[in-house]
Formats: C-alpha cells, sequence, structure tokens
C-alpha cells in the first residue's frame, strides 16, 4: 500500500517556499520528505515533526535549539542544516538531501559485513561525531537507520534529532530518549548523556556490522535494558570464528559497561579504529563472515521513541513497568524512563493498636528524653558534616593532561564535567581551567568542570613526506588534526610505508579536527614478469629474484601448460611494489576429452557437438561444389584429445 499518497503534506507547499515530493521516512518524532526548494531550485530533506508532537512547547523548543546547534557543524560526514520554520501546525527543518540508502538498508541485504567494508563506514562514522563531541554536542541516537550511504559512497550521519551539550542530563524529569538496543548502561541508570554515550552506540553498530545481529537480544524492551546493564558484549568472533582479534578488542573497548573503560570520544575511537586496521592483515580485512541470521517479521527498523524510566532497580522484575506505546514494538521505539518517586523499601500494613502495659506511660517518657538527646548530639553532627565534613578543595590540576586530570578529581569523590575550548598556549588536550578554581571549597560530591585545551584556532598543516605513516598520523593528531584516507601509490624516493604528501598539503592553515588525507609510498615500481609455463620452483626463484613475495594457490587447474608448471599468475602482467605478492596458480595438465565421430554427420551438428566438449572446430570446404555433409575429421573417434584444442572437419564435394 502506497502510504505517500495518504500523506496529506506531499503535492503541499510548506512555508510558502517548500514543495514536498514524496516521504522517505518516518520515525517516532518525525516525518521525512524529499522536497524542492522554490527559490534556490534545488531538492532537499524536509523534516517534519509529528504533529501530535508540536502542541508540546518543550519539544518544539528542543527542535528548534539543536536545530540551531547542528546547523553550526561543518562537516563532511555530517548532514547539514539549512533551515528551520513553522507553518501552521508543521515545524520543520531544511536538511541536506542524500541521495542513496541508510545502513540498516545494507545490513538487511547484505549481513554481516566484512571487516574492511565495516571499518569503512565506521571511520567517517566516528569522524562526523568527533567533530560533534569537540564542538561540545553528544549525538545521543547513534543506529545503522541514522547513517546515510550516498550512491556515491559517501557516509554520512543524519538526525542530530537528540542532540544534546556534552554532559547534559536528559532533563530535569529525569527520562532518557535513545533507541533501546544503543542505549549506554550509564543512559539507562541515571540518564547521563555525555560523548561517551554514543561511543558505546557505535560499538554496538560495529558488533552488529561485523556479525549481522545486535549484541543484547530480547522480546521486549525490558530484557534488552537488562542486559545492557548486566551483560558485558560478547567477542564478535564468538558469530564470526577466525575474526580478527584486533576486532574483538575495538568492539570490546567501545562497549565497556563502566563509560571509565571506554575512549573519551569518537575522536580517540577512530584513532583507536585505525590502530586496529594498521594491524591487520590483508586476508583478516576481507574475511568474509557467514550470513547473518534472518530478519524478524516487521520492518526491521529502529524507531526514535520514548521510553518510560522505571529500569534504574537492576533485577528484571522491576523492567517490567515498561510499556511500548500502543500498536508499537517497545524495542523499536525510545521510551521516557521516568524516575519513580523515593518510597520507603517495605511498608507496613495497619494492625490493631499496642496493647499498653502497666509501664507504657513512664516508658514512653523516657524514649522521648533519649530521643531529645539523641537529636541535639545528631543536630551537631549533621551540622558539622554540612559545614565542614561535607566539602573538600578543588586539587590542582592545571596544565594536566584530561585524563590524569580526571583521575585525580575522582580520586577526591568528585565528579567531573569536560568542555572545550580553544587555546594558543595550552597544549593540546589538557586543563586550560577548573569550575570552581583550585582550592575552592566545593561539596564532597559535587561537579568540577574542566576546560580542556582544543589547541590553537588555526593548525597549519606539517610537512610529513619521508615519515613513517603510524609516525605521521601520531604528529597529526598531536597538532589537532584527524589522520584521513589513506592512498598509496609507487615512488622511487620515498620509502616504502613513508608518506609523499599530504591533502591539505603542508604549509595550509585549517580548523582543529579537520581530516588530513596520506598519500603513501608502496616502494619503486617493479615490472611483473610473466612466469606462465615456468616449472613451480623456476618461476617462484624468478619472481623472488625480482623482489616479490610468492603465493602459490591452494587448487591446481587444467590448462595447456604441461602438469606441474604455472598455469596461471595474478597479477598477470603490469607492476607492484618490492614485497608485494603475486599468486601462482599450477598446471594439472590439459583436459583430456574423448572426440566423438561426426563424419556422415550435418556440418552444423557436429560443430555444435564437438563445441559443447570444449573443443575448437575448423571446417574446411571443397574448392568446388561444398556440401553439408561431414566426410573426415583429423582426429579419429575414440581418441583424446585435449579439450580447447582444434579439431578440423572436412566437408564432402558434388564430385
Amino acid at each position: 500500500m502506497d502510504t505517500t499518497l495518504q500523506d496529506p503534506l506531499v503535492g503541499q507547499l510548506l512555508d510558502g517556499r517548500y514543495r514536498v515530493e514524496a516521504r522517505i521516512a518516518a520515525g517516532g518524532m518525525a516525518t521525512v520528505y524529499r522536497a524542492l526548494d522554490t527559490r534556490l531550485d534545488r531538492v532537499l530533506a524536509l523534516k517534519v515533526m509529528h504533529p501530535s508532537l508540536a502542541v508540546d512547547g518543550a519539544f518544539v523548543d528542543r527542535f528548534i535549539r539543536e536545530a540551531k546547534s547542528v546547523a553550526k557543524l561543518s562537516h563532511p560526514n555530517v548532514v547539514g542544516v539549512f533551515d528551520q520554520g513553522t507553518d501552521g501546525t508543521y515545524v520543520y527543518l531544511a536538511m541536506e538531501y542524500v541521495a542513496g540508502c541508510t545502513l540498516r538498508d545494507v545490513l538487511r541485504e547484505r549481513g554481516a559485513l566484512q571487516p574492511r567494508a565495516a571499518l569503512d563506514v565506521l571511520e567517517p562514522i566516528l569522524a562526523a561525531l568527533g567533530a560533534a563531541h569537540r564542538a561540545g554536542l553528544v549525538h545521543r541516537d547513534m543506529k545503522p537507520e541514522n547513517v546515510l550511504i550516498g550512491d556515491d559512497g559517501r557516509v554520512k550521519v543524519a538526525d542530530f534529532g537528540l542532540v544534546r551539550t556534552v554532559g547534559a542530563h536528559t532533563d530535569t524529569t529525569g527520562a532518557v530518549l535513545g533507541t533501546v538496543s544503543y542505549l549506554a548502561p550509564e543512559q539507562i541508570e541515571d540518564g547521563t548523556a555525555d560523548t561517551r554515550v554514543d561511543v558505546y552506540a557505535c560499538g554496538v553498530v560495529l558488533y552488529e556490522m561485523l556479525t549481522g545481529a545486535k549484541p543484547h537480544t530480547g522480546g521486549t524492551a525490558a530484557q534488552v535494558l537488562y542486559r545492557h546493564l548486566h551483560e558485558d558484549v560478547a567477542p564478535p568472533s564468538e558469530a564470526v570464528p577466525g575474526l580478527a582479534g584486533q576486532l574483538d578488542a575495538l568492539v570490546a573497548r567501545a562497549t565497556a559497561r563502566d563509560p571509565r573503560g571506554r575512549p573519551e570520544d569518537a575522536v580517540a575511537l577512530l584513532s583507536a579504529a585505525r590502530e586496529a586496521r594498521d594491524g591487520l592483515t590483508e586476508a583478516q580485512l576481507d574475511a568474509v563472515p557467514p550470513q547473518a541470521r534472518e530478519v524478524a517479521a516487521g520492518d526491521g527498523t529502529e524507531r526514535t521513541s520514548v521510553l518510560p524510566r522505571a529500569v534504574v532497580q537492576p533485577p528484571l522484575p522491576g523492567l517490567a513497568g515498561i510499556e511500548a506505546a500502543p500498536g508499537e514494538d517497545g524495542l523499536n521505539r525510545t521510551s521516557r524512563l521516568e524516575v519513580p518517586a523515593s518510597e520507603p523499601t517495605t511498608r507496613l500494613r495497619p494492625g490493631p493498636p499496642a496493647r499498653r502495659g502497666p509501664f507504657a506511660g513512664p516508658r514512653r517518657r523516657l524514649m522521648a528524653i533519649v530521643a531529645a538527646v539523641l537529636l541535639v548530639l545528631g543536630g551537631g553532627a549533621g551540622v558539622w558534616y554540612v559545614t565542614t565534613g561535607q566539602f573538600t578543595s578543588v586539587p590542582a590540576v592545571l596544565d594536566m593532561a584530561q585524563a590524569k586530570a580526571e583521575r585525580t578529581l575522582r580520586d577526591e569523590g568528585l565528579r567531573v564535567k569536560v568542555v572545550r575550548d580553544f587555546s594558543p598556549t595550552v597544549r593540546r588536550g589538557h586543563v586550560m581551567a577548573t569550575d570552581p578554581g583550585t582550592g575552592d571549597r566545593i561539596r564532597g560530591t559535587g561537579t568540577v568542570t574542566l576546560t580542556v585545551s582544543r589547541g590553537p584556532e588555526i593548525v597549519t598543516v606539517p610537512d610529513l613526506s619521508g615519515t613513517p605513516v603510524a609516525d605521521a598520523r601520531r604528529t597529526l593528531r598531536d597538532r589537532g588534526l584527524v589522520p584521513g584516507a589513506t592512498h598509496r601509490e609507487f615512488s622511487d624516493e620515498v620509502a616504502k610505508g613513508s608518506v609523499i604528501r599530504t591533502d591539505p598539503a603542508a604549509g595550509s592553515e585549517r580548523h582543529p579536527d579537520t581530516a588530513v588525507a596520506l598519500t603513501v609510498s608502496r616502494g619503486a615500481a617493479l615490472d611483473v614478469p610473466d612466469v606462465t609455463g615456468d616449472d613451480r620452483d623456476d618461476a617462484a626463484q624468478t619472481l623472488r629474484d625480482e623482489g616479490f613475495v610468492v603465493k602459490f594457490a591452494d587448487q591446481a587447474v587444467h590448462s595447456p601448460e604441461d602438469k606441474g608448471t604455472v598455469a596461471l599468475q595474478s597479477p598477470a602482467d603490469g607492476q607492484l611494489g618490492k614485497g608485494e605478492t603475486v599468486t601462482l596458480t599450477l598446471s594439472l595438465g590439459p583436459d583430456m576429452v574423448t572426440v566423438p565421430k561426426v563424419t556422415g554427420q550435418n556440418v552444423d551438428d557436429a560443430k555444435k557437438r564437438l563445441g559443447d566438449l570444449g573443443f575448437a572446430v575448423e571446417v574446411k570446404k571443397p574448392f568446388l561444389f561444398p556440401q553439408d555433409t561431414v566426410e573426415s575429421q583429423s582426429v579419429d573417434p575414440g581418441e583424446q584429445a585435449p579439450k580447447g584444442s582444434t579439431i578440423t572437419i572436412k566437408l564432402k564435394g558434388a564430385l
């Protein structure tokens, strides 16, 4: 059923400017349309809040505030925001239109991905989130539905609809928003949403790309949330035997239940992902995982909605209060988890009045005196605790590395919030200010805000020519830049594995967190000799003498070459760098086929019969008056000839 035809917005002109052409997708909070900007004559995506939510002033305010936050991001892997406005009951965002599909579509169609493909998708996701994190924003709703893959192969992160500032609690009522399968434990327990909740969600997405399935499953939202809180994400190699250990370690770091065990933000996880990739062989990167399990019935879409927050108590029965919206799958909608009001653990039922004994009156008076004395003593202790014992002094952490500063503050029992700002003097990643300041008094469980340096506001791209690629990436990160895509080409001047040039070029000035692509040397170009038909050992020695690594295919094939010699080589010709691999396939010798009798047959029938057996056929005709009947054949019937060889047939003449 075509729901687009029933959508009242399709065909309408919104806000006198945007002509709605078709509905693209619908989520728990908004519907996305393809539209035409009639002023600028360009196609864009229009995200329109559901009218039922648009009547809620708090939702509308957040929608507008978040639009302004995302519009500040300028990154090639973030879907851009062009405009925001209202038209009657419709509140909308005008965004960049990306023709293509979502990562969910890819996973639904292809199941688990090869590690190379999974990392190729993960890295631009992390680059986009890294830009958001360094701008002080947290996405909070990372999932495959929000990763767009354009027809040109570009990967973009969309739907920053739940974005918040770093370290912000979800709201004053204690609700947490997101999608059940990708919520971090701290989001479920207390609504905390710093950069590490996005890191956790990316770890879940990576697991899903590698295995084709989510790490935590269950029949209800409550079961999934309980597993997030109490079960570690299993190594993906349990589902994909033989998967590289570096990928297990990467998933484990990203999905640590204790947020302190995860990389601090997406930039740190991006660095870890690239280090893991560098440690993998070509075979490990291209390993094909088994087919993922079948998608459960339904459309499989992870929707964004609101979950009730009754799940703070860990035991599974305590999760039973979570209910999905009517008609919706509780696993696919973000619920608002409301913190229940405080109440006693045990409630006493009213019973009959206690019987009064003969000493009830005096005993009650004595107990009242004792209680008064204890109240005075307790009150004195309370005053001491509030005025003195509850406070501590902020330790000195200025110019300290962020991780060490956080550890120092937490050792004092203090909470930590991190914000970032530019500094021309304080080294990137080091503390440039605290609030409260050093030595100021603060409650023993209070929060200290660390302002961490992002380095200078403008960074000069260093000259990395001739630098080994690992050192080059480290230098870029130290300067506040992001190592980008790596391309390889031959070079007679630069050693293999070292940088030839960068893009942007050395000396260019860029903002921090700009991606810098590296062109890395494959070494000098060497011509690959043709060893087809050579003896196995001779062929291998010839290639090794030229500087290549030789690998033999697991299985031999039939070919015109003699048995035991080289039938095929890959690459067959062209150039490779020194130390690169040439694969040789050995010959089983010719595939001998018994030749049938075709004399006396029609020439077309004879050609078809011989051709079906793999022979090439040559027809010789008499000079005068040729007929269509075969008179003789070059190989006698019953004899064997190599498959692929030529059999000559001669036709009869009229004379």
